[in-house]
């Protein structure tokens, strides 16, 4: 089944913004109408230099932006100052109800 993917959806919209028909974009870009409609709707994937070809020739650009996501969550670094706070002892007690907690949690 053809669903429309992001790099479809995207090329879309541009043509669409633009004001053209996928004809025209195809005239524009050097390439078919068969070959635009493939990729909006999702049953071609173009490679990052033929979106930004086609992008360009719809008077867009393709900007590509890399985000390095949190290896871990930062809400768990909520509870260190409590357990800062807590003696020696108190911690290992913690620990030790930790572990009996995930043990229990193993058997069920």
């Amino acid at each position: 089944m053809d669903y429309p993917s992001l790099p479809g959806a995207t090329l879309k919209g541009v043509r669409e913004n633009a004001g053209l028909s996928q004809r025209d974009l195809a005239r524009l870009a050097g390439t078919s109408q068969s070959v635009i409609a493939r990729i909006e709707t999702g049953q071609v994937d173009p490679s990052w230099g033929t979106l930004d070809r086609l992008v360009r020739a719809a008077g867009g650009a393709v900007h590509l932006e890399i985000v390095a996501t949190p290896a871990f969550d930062p809400q768990l670094l909520d509870d260190v100052p409590r357990i800062l706070a807590l003696s020696p002892e108190d911690r290992l007690r913690e620990v030790g109800a930790i572990a009996r907690f995930a043990a229990e949690a193993r058997r069920v």
